[in-house]
């Protein structure tokens, strides 16, 4: 599968630009190793384990007049390996949009290098984004949390999800774990890297620890606002980088950021304060799954304000840092410059001053000899 165009100029096999070119081929092989893993009885139990989501468990309902069988599944040490599949899916998928989408469209716009790496960041983001919103809406809308709050903590805790769910956070930590190795394949400049970083670290520590401490409802929730507010930004930058004149989606996303940043303290406050700490099922019980203890709920809410408080910090210098910007770029504009008509008559009196007021005509020497 060609996915990285290749240049006429020989690398060594196994060098870091041969990596760096063909590693979206290199990993489609990987994935492939498994599928066809699949096909033999020998290896397909293996296989399966990469591929299929794990710990499947079948409940019964008597919801109708006959009995129907639901399929739930939980959390386990195995899930890693599926994780690690996704996330190669994640790399190849990447590998696709970059060639066949935001290389096509750098090549027409020319843009410069600052641009054109923060075009792809937000090209890339924006997919995703715009993906993971309309898929965790559905699961929202199927599960009815938005209707009924209180189903947020009710009955925790939450071991058992369904199917969408569950796929939905291994998908999401599969595509944040891709992240990591796509700093050395995209050759992220290195004053880049500690901001990627950055945030990398920040979303696999909340998506795992809602993940593990099976807070998988709020943290569905969170996610699907924090995205929608995330893809409004990097949309509105593609937008900018299209027409600079177009910054009215910055302003809307100034706004929703700022609501968004109260509606997840709010319900964060309201599930693991409130909720959880009046629940009957109080304890630690690690097979269970149950986590409700007063330490943990604490060190759940300071993760969560921590994050929160580090965004509005980064929010509040980017917009100040905009707004002197702004500022300069105004002051500029109104500061006055010469008119032609003055500058000329000011060089014409220079000439005259320097005729006048310096070396003698050859007519002035000779009446002053005479």
């Amino acid at each position: 599968m060609g996915i990285r165009k290749k240049t006429n100029k020989n690398t060594p096999v196994l060098s870091h630009e041969f990596v760096i070119q063909n590693h979206a081929d290199i990993v489609s092989c990987v994935a492939m190793v498994f599928l066809l893993g699949l096909m033999f009885e020998v290896t397909s139990k293996f296989a399966v384990i990469f591929i299929t989501v794990q710990y499947n468990v079948t409940i019964s309902t008597n919801d109708g007049p006959e009995e129907t069988a639901v399929n739930h599944f939980h959390h386990g040490i195995k899930d890693l390996a599926t994780i690690f599949f996704y996330m190669l899916v994640a790399i190849i998928m990447h590998a696709i949009i970059q060639e066949y989408v935001l290389d096509k469209i750098n090549r027409k716009k020319h843009f410069s290098k600052t641009k054109h790496s923060k075009f792809n960041e937000s090209g890339q983001l924006s997919a995703f984004y715009l993906f993971s919103f309309g898929w965790g809406t559905s699961i929202l809308l199927s599960e009815n949390f938005l209707s009924n709050p209180v189903a947020l903590w009710e009955g925790y805790p939450h071991t058992l999800m369904p199917f969408q769910m569950k796929f939905f956070y291994i998908c999401q930590l599969g595509y944040w774990l891709h992240s990591l190795p796509e700093l050395y394949f995209q050759k992220t400049k290195k004053e880049d890297i500690p901001r990627q970083l950055v945030y990398i670290f920040l979303y696999l520590v909340h998506i795992a620890g809602a993940y593990v401490l099976n807070l998988n409802r709020l943290g569905l929730v969170l996610m699907v606002l924090h995205y929608f507010v995330e893809l409004l930004f990097h949309f509105s930058r593609l937008i900018y980088f299209s027409n600079e004149s177009r910054q009215m989606g910055f302003t809307v996303w100034a706004v929703l950021f700022v609501l968004g940043r109260l509606l997840t303290l709010s319900l964060s406050v309201l599930t693991v304060g409130f909720g959880l700490s009046t629940a009957e099922n109080q304890g630690f019980d690690l097979a269970a799954g149950n986590f409700n203890i007063f330490f943990v709920r604490l060190n759940v809410l300071a993760a969560i304000c921590f994050t929160q408080a580090f965004m509005m910090w980064k929010f509040i210098n980017f917009q100040l840092r905009r707004w002197r910007e702004h500022a300069e770029a105004q002051t500029l504009k109104k500061k006055p410059a010469p008119s032609k008509s003055k500058s000329k008559k000011d060089k014409a009196n220079g000439v005259n001053g320097v005729s006048s007021h310096g070396a003698d005509s050859p007519r002035s020497r000779k009446e002053k000899s005479s």
